[in-house]
C-alpha cells in the first residue's frame, strides 16, 4: 500500500493502486486523488494511459493501451469499468507492475 504525504495535513496517506480504477475510489473523489500516480508508473513502463473525471466522483483511468492494443476490457466483456476490481480484468503483467511499483 503506497503512503504519500497528505496534501492538507501533511501526515501519511495511506492508498490503494485499485481506486485509479474504481468509481468510488478515493474517497469517491472527496479525498487526495493519486490516479496520476498510477498513470506515471504505466506511461514508465511503455504503457499509454487516458484518465477521465467521472462527474464529481473519482478520476479513473479507462484506457491503457500498449503497441496500439488496448489492455482494458470491452463493457460487454463482464465486467464493468469504474465499478469492478481491476483485478478481475488487467492483465497480469499490469497486474504484477503495479503490485511492484506500488506497494
Amino acid at each position: 500500500m503506497p503512503i504519500t504525504k497528505c496534501l492538507n495535513c501533511g501526515n501519511n496517506y495511506q492508498w490503494d493502486w485499485e481506486e485509479a480504477f474504481d468509481k468510488f475510489g478515493f474517497g469517491d473523489g472527496d479525498g487526495q486523488i493519486e490516479t496520476y500516480r498510477v498513470q506515471e508508473v504505466l506511461q514508465s513502463a511503455g504503457y499509454e494511459v487516458e484518465s477521465d473525471q467521472w462527474g464529481l466522483h473519482n478520476i479513473v483511468i479507462s484506457s491503457i493501451k500498449k503497441d496500439g492494443l488496448e489492455l482494458m476490457p470491452d463493457e460487454g466483456a463482464g465486467f464493468t469499468i469504474g465499478f469492478d476490481c481491476p483485478r478481475k480484468y488487467l492483465p497480469q503483467e499490469i497486474i504484477n507492475l503495479l503490485d511492484e511499483e506500488l506497494q
